[in-house]
């Protein structure tokens, strides 16, 4: 029932954006501008996120091909007084 909602709302918002496209041409070129920096901010936002989680994944899975035996997981116990 929820993925039917989320995917109604992403189509909805899918549409909006095509229409937006579809006027753009004949837009003020203040709304031309306004566009095209909302798209770079989502644009650079999700390039942001990909590079982070590919760092992330490199550097946990050890996905270079070999494992790095020292690599071992600390626990931090509190400091005794």
């Amino acid at each position: 029932m929820a993925s039917e909602g989320f995917l109604k709302e992403m189509q909805t918002i899918g549409e909006k954006f095509l229409l937006k496209l579809q006027r753009l041409p004949k837009a003020d070129p203040v709304e031309i501008v306004s566009f095209c920096v909302v798209l770079l901010f989502i644009v650079t936002v999700l390039v942001l996120m990909i590079i982070a989680c590919s760092c992330c994944c490199y550097s946990c899975c050890s996905c270079d091909g070999h494992s790095d035996h020292r690599r071992r997981k600390i626990q931090v116990r509190p400091v005794a007084h």
